[in-house]
């Protein structure tokens, strides 16, 4: 992609995410490499040695899992939208966890109905290991 026009005359032809990928590209970048990465549906700025957690995946403590669906790559002088099917992200799984519990209360007023439910959403906590493009 190339360099956009940052001139606040010409964002009325733009998109807002295309105003937004300019004003990327026109900042210095002092940060490390990150990318952007779709992981179970959901999506998560990632760096490497950074410990997200992220909805349970199969596999065993100490597992090494990859993610092929790369939205975003950059790096000190570049941002990459687009030709990123080579891209991944390799992580370890660190452990298996249980959320917080979350209480589903219903209720019907004057028939007597009520009825208490609880959830616990399981989550895997994993340590981005490297990122490649």
């Amino acid at each position: 992609m190339k360099n956009l026009p940052l001139n606040k005359k010409s964002f009325g032809t733009l998109s807002p995410f295309q105003i937004f990928v300019a004003s990327l590209q026109s900042e210095k970048f002092l940060y490390p490499m990150y990318a952007i990465v779709d992981i179970q549906g959901q999506q998560f700025k990632v760096e490497k040695g950074q410990k997200l957690f992220v909805h349970r995946l199969p596999g065993e403590e100490g597992d090494a899992v990859e993610f092929n669906k790369v939205l975003l790559f950059a790096d000190e002088n570049s941002i990459k939208l687009d030709k990123l099917k080579s891209a991944s992200v390799k992580a370890t799984i660190l452990n298996h966890q249980k959320g917080d519990k979350k209480i589903v209360f219903k209720k019907k007023r004057r028939k007597g109905y009520e009825k208490k439910n609880g959830h616990r959403q399981s989550f895997t906590k994993i340590q981005v290991e490297e990122i490649s493009l």
